[in-house]
């Protein structure tokens, strides 16, 4: 089976101040098109955890501290082509030193005869 990739759905969890500055950025640089609408996206609050170590420099807690803190995961697509500037922006905006970014491949619905 050869299936041809032509579009990612990226997910990230970013702390709750920041999700409009990260969103904004992420769908400049070409995220988030959906046919003729831009800005598409979907957010869902969440609980994240994290325990920085002695080498890490946390934006939020403490080193050696296990951190619960409220999120949002921010879900968005863009194609194949963009994407490399699209993480690229996004670790740039990101508050976190390490953000959990997921990039998942997306099956074409035609793909499906």
């Amino acid at each position: 089976m050869n299936i041809d990739i032509k579009r990612v759905k990226i997910f990230v969890t970013i702390p709750l101040e920041n999700v409009e500055e990260v969103r904004n950025a992420i769908c400049n640089e070409g995220a988030g098109i959906i046919g003729d609408y831009t800005y598409c996206t979907l957010s869902t609050r969440s609980v994240g955890t994290f325990k920085p170590n002695d080498n890490a420099n946390p934006y939020i807690g403490e080193k050696n501290n296990l951190e619960f803190v409220e999120e949002e995961k921010l879900e968005i697509v863009c194609d194949v082509d963009k994407v490399k500037k699209i993480i690229t922006k996004l670790r740039e905006i990101h508050p976190y030193e390490e953000p959990a970014i997921d990039i998942i491949p997306l099956i074409d619905e035609d793909f499906f005869k």
